[in-house]
């Protein structure tokens, strides 16, 4: 499966900051270390979560630059406890709802 726009994608143990897999990036995009960097959102989002006492999951959560777009989806299967999803898109080329919507779909079919 391909997304317009995707200029890289990881998978990421959040627990660790380790990349468990990667797809894209290059000398202008470090995706190991951009999903390692935010390893720390996704922690501090889970903290905030739990101190409010909130009986939500998160869904994704979106970071938007100038000119990218990033979206980090935890898995939520057995499986993937401890894993995110890291997605980096070019504004210009994607289209945030179907990303969104393929991301999704990346997830229910991953086999981990």
């Amino acid at each position: 499966m391909s997304i317009d726009g995707a200029l890289a994608v990881a998978l990421v143990d959040y627990t660790s900051g380790m990349t468990l897999g990667t797809l894209g990036g290059g000398p202008d995009f470090d995706i190991t270390v951009a999903a390692a960097g935010n390893t720390d959102v996704v922690r501090a989002k889970f903290r905030t979560i739990e101190m409010l006492g909130l009986p939500d999951r998160i869904e994704d959560i979106l970071i938007t630059l100038d000119n990218q777009y990033h979206l980090i989806r935890p898995l939520g299967s057995r499986n993937g406890q401890g894993l995110f999803l890291y997605l980096a898109l070019a504004k210009a080329r994607a289209n945030l709802a179907l990303a969104r919507h393929q991301l999704r779909s990346i997830e229910t079919s991953l086999e981990l």
